[in-house]
């Protein structure tokens, strides 16, 4: 299924324009998050539901055409999410793997990271990934999205988590070129996610 809007007309003078706009919207999105965390004034589902929907706004805004899944799609997402976790799994090998927390606070917890993960795809992986591409074509697109994955988690993670975002977005990037679509990273990025709540 893919889903086609308007195209810009200022993107045909000017080719950087939409990937800049993009970054940008998308950094704005971050500097907001990284405050209301650093503030303590919301909930962290509340945060999370907030920068998601900010997100799919970057997405619906700069989209043009976005190729949302393919039956493939889904079974490449679903391996690459296992990839994610039996990498999480094995890293934890040495010490406690499941994580108790209270049962009740799952569901808005996942419902946000639901969201949150498939809105940083539509933004990442689908309509910046796509413009970059354009602009300097695919390896560039691939390289500078990864690097922004990795950017973007700094402020709910801290620095020493950039290497291993870093391979994430690289991950997420390849399953994007080799399904096609962004449904398969979406689905591996939201998998990945949903098993932090046990590990």
């Amino acid at each position: 299924m893919t889903i086609a809007w308007a195209r810009p007309a200022a993107e045909n003078a000017r080719p950087m324009l939409r990937p800049v706009l993009l970054t940008a919207g998308l950094l704005l999105a971050v500097a907001v998050r990284w405050v209301a965390v650093a503030s303590d004034a919301r909930d962290g589902v509340e945060i999370g539901l907030a920068f998601g929907i900010a997100l799919l706004g970057v997405a619906f805004v700069g989209s043009q055409r976005v190729a949302l899944t393919r039956t493939s799609s889904v079974a490449i997402g679903v391996a690459g999410g296992g990839v994610l976790v039996g990498l999480a799994l094995l890293a934890r090998a040495t010490g406690p793997v499941i994580a108790l927390r209270p049962a009740l606070d799952f569901l808005p917890w996942a419902l946000a990271t639901i969201l949150v993960a498939t809105a940083e795809e539509l933004v990442l992986r689908g309509v910046l990934l796509d413009a970059l591409a354009r602009v300097g074509g695919v390896t560039m697109a691939v390289v500078l999205t990864s690097v922004l994955f990795a950017l973007i988690h700094v402020p709910l993670y801290g620095w020493h988590v950039v290497p291993l975002d870093l391979g994430v977005g690289l991950w997420l990037a390849g399953l994007r070129l080799v399904s096609g679509g962004v449904a398969a990273p979406a689905i591996a990025h939201t998998l990945a996610d949903l098993a932090t709540w046990w590990l």
